[in-house]
């Protein structure tokens, strides 16, 4: 798994790459441990490269999502595929996040 996390001017970009598995969700999580409080930076999470995301990566996402909105942020899943998609739907996060195309 490989997650590159880029401070923009007005906001985070997050890239995900690979399977966000069990085995992978603490180096994931140290990694993206700085967006649990955004100071006010929004967050936008690129899942054009992710496979699979398992419920240990789900939590990592949620914990994202509570920081932001504590700080006033907002964080927008973008480039899901099917797969993807469908474990958000499954488990009512597709009600709870932001996406764009």
């Amino acid at each position: 798994m490989k997650t590159t996390l880029q401070k923009l001017d007005d906001k985070y970009l997050v890239t995900l790459d690979g399977e966000l598995d069990t085995a992978s969700a603490a180096e994931v999580g140290e990694t993206l441990q700085p967006l649990y409080n955004t100071n006010g930076l929004d967050v936008v999470i690129d899942c054009t490269k992710l496979e699979y995301i398992a419920s240990s990566g789900l939590r990592i996402l949620i914990s994202i999502l509570k920081g932001a909105k504590a700080g006033g942020s907002k964080v927008t899943i973008k480039n899901m595929n099917e797969d993807i998609q469908s474990v958000f739907k499954l488990t009512g996060f597709i009600n709870i996040f932001e996406f764009e195309n």
